[in-house]
C-alpha cells in the first residue's frame, strides 16, 4: 500500500528536479531550456549569455505579437518568397533547394522562418511607427562625415568564374585544382561594381582574395564560383550619391535603438526568472 502512495510521490520528484535542470530561464512563465540557449550558442557563435539574452528578447516578442493581435497569412509568406527567390534569379522551387541544402531547412521549415520574420517585422513597425520621422538634411551630412569609410566601394573584382550544370563536378574542381573535367567552364572576368547585382557584389566583397565564394545558382540553373583574384581600389560616393541610401541608414539607426529601448524597459517590467547558466 506504502509502495502505491510513495512512487507517484518519488516520480513526480525526480521530474520536477530534471525539469529545473533543464531549464535556464523563464519568461512570463515560458520556460527557455539549457538546450535552447545551447542551440543559439552554437548558431550565433555567442556565449552563453548573449545567447539567453536573445532568446529572452525573442519571448518578449512573442508575448507583444500575441498581445497586439499581430499575423501573417500564407499568402504573405509565399509573395515573401518570391521575392526573395526572384532577387537572387531563382525560381522558388530552386530557393528551396538552395535552402535545403545550405541549413537543411525543408519548405515547410523555411515558410516557418519567413513567417516567423514577417510577424517580428510588423512588430517592430507597429513600436517604431510613431517615433520615427524622415531625418532632415542636417543629420544625413553628419552621419556621412562620420562615416566616410562606409562610402568606400571597389571600383572591380577581378575573377575566375567556374561554372557547371554538375555541382558535384564544380565542388572538385574547387577542391583539387588540377582535376580536370570538360564539366566545368572556367572564364577570367574583370566585374565592374556598377554593373553587377547588390548580391554579388557583397558576396564579393566578404570574400577573402585568393579564395572562392560559396557555390551558388545563376537564373538558368547552373551552378557556380567566383574565384577571387583582386579588388580594384575602391572609389568613395559623394554625399548626393549616397542621399537615398542615408536617408535609410539614419532611419534604420533610429528604428534599431527605438527597438532596443522599447524592450529594454519591457524586459525590466516583465516577469523574467533566470534559474540557471549554460555551460
Amino acid at each position: 500500500m506504502y509502495k502505491i502512495i510513495l512512487l507517484p510521490f518519488l516520480f513526480a520528484t525526480v521530474l520536477s528536479a530534471e525539469l529545473v535542470n533543464g531549464v535556464s530561464a523563464v519568461v512570463k512563465g515560458e520556460p527557455i531550456s539549457v538546450y535552447d540557449v545551447k542551440e543559439e550558442m552554437r548558431l550565433t557563435k555567442m556565449d552563453a549569455t548573449i545567447a539567453r539574452d536573445i532568446l529572452i528578447r525573442k519571448k518578449l516578442e512573442a508575448a507583444e505579437i500575441v498581445e497586439r493581435k499581430i499575423s501573417v497569412n500564407p499568402t504573405e509568406v509565399y509573395e515573401d518568397i518570391k521575392k526573395t527567390a526572384a532577387a537572387n534569379k531563382m525560381s522558388v522551387e530552386q530557393l528551396y533547394d538552395a535552402v535545403r541544402e545550405s541549413n537543411g531547412l525543408s519548405s515547410a521549415e523555411f515558410k516557418e522562418k519567413v513567417r516567423e520574420k514577417l510577424l517580428s517585422q510588423k512588430l517592430y513597425s507597429a513600436i517604431a511607427y510613431a517615433s520615427m520621422e524622415a531625418p532632415d538634411e542636417e543629420k544625413m551630412k553628419e552621419y556621412y562625415e562620420l562615416h566616410k569609410e562606409q562610402f568606400m566601394r571597389p571600383k572591380a573584382f577581378v575573377v575566375t568564374l567556374y561554372s557547371s550544370s554538375n555541382e558535384e563536378a564544380l565542388r572538385k574542381k574547387i577542391a583539387t585544382p588540377v582535376f580536370s573535367s570538360n564539366e566545368v567552364k572556367i572564364e577570367e572576368r574583370t566585374l565592374p561594381y556598377d554593373t553587377i547585382s547588390p548580391e554579388l557584389a557583397q558576396l564579393l566583397e566578404k570574400t577573402e582574395p585568393k579564395s572562392f565564394t560559396p557555390i551558388i545558382m545563376d537564373q538558368k540553373g547552373a551552378y557556380m564560383s567566383f574565384y577571387l583574384k583582386e579588388t580594384q581600389k575602391p572609389s568613395k560616393n559623394s554625399y548626393e550619391e549616397m542621399k537615398n541610401q542615408l536617408a535609410n541608414l539614419v532611419m534604420g539607426e533610429k528604428r534599431e535603438q527605438v527597438l532596443n529601448d522599447y524592450f529594454a524597459r519591457l524586459r525590466g517590467n516583465a516577469d523574467i526568472q533566470l534559474v540557471r547558466e549554460a555551460k
